[in-house]
């Protein structure tokens, strides 16, 4: 779980992520949206899919993304599950 932290990590792969949300893009669709270099771009998407946020499908001589959900959705359910265990702390007598 920690690649995952660390993948969210970086604003860059944080919007990728939000841009993958309405559905999967080409390297270079994603790539065009962001001012840095191609190889910085393909270092992030390849943090991302260390992470299990993202999988990728060779088609010809393009790379196509798309958001990881069942991993988006674990991470989730963990992020709520710690805020509802934080939030019941606050000022709970024990």
């Amino acid at each position: 779980m920690s690649d995952v932290f660390s993948a969210l990590a970086h604003p860059v792969r944080r919007e990728v992520l939000r841009l993958l949300r309405d559905g999967p893009m080409t390297a270079g669709a994603l790539a065009d949206r962001f001012d840095v270099a191609k190889p910085t771009m393909s270092r992030h998407f390849a943090t991302l899919k260390e992470a299990g946020l993202i999988q990728s499908e060779k088609s010809g001589n393009q790379i196509r993304y798309r958001l990881n959900v069942s991993v988006a959705e674990e991470l989730m359910a963990l992020m709520m599950d710690l805020l509802k265990t934080s939030g019941s702390s606050k000022g709970d007598p024990q």
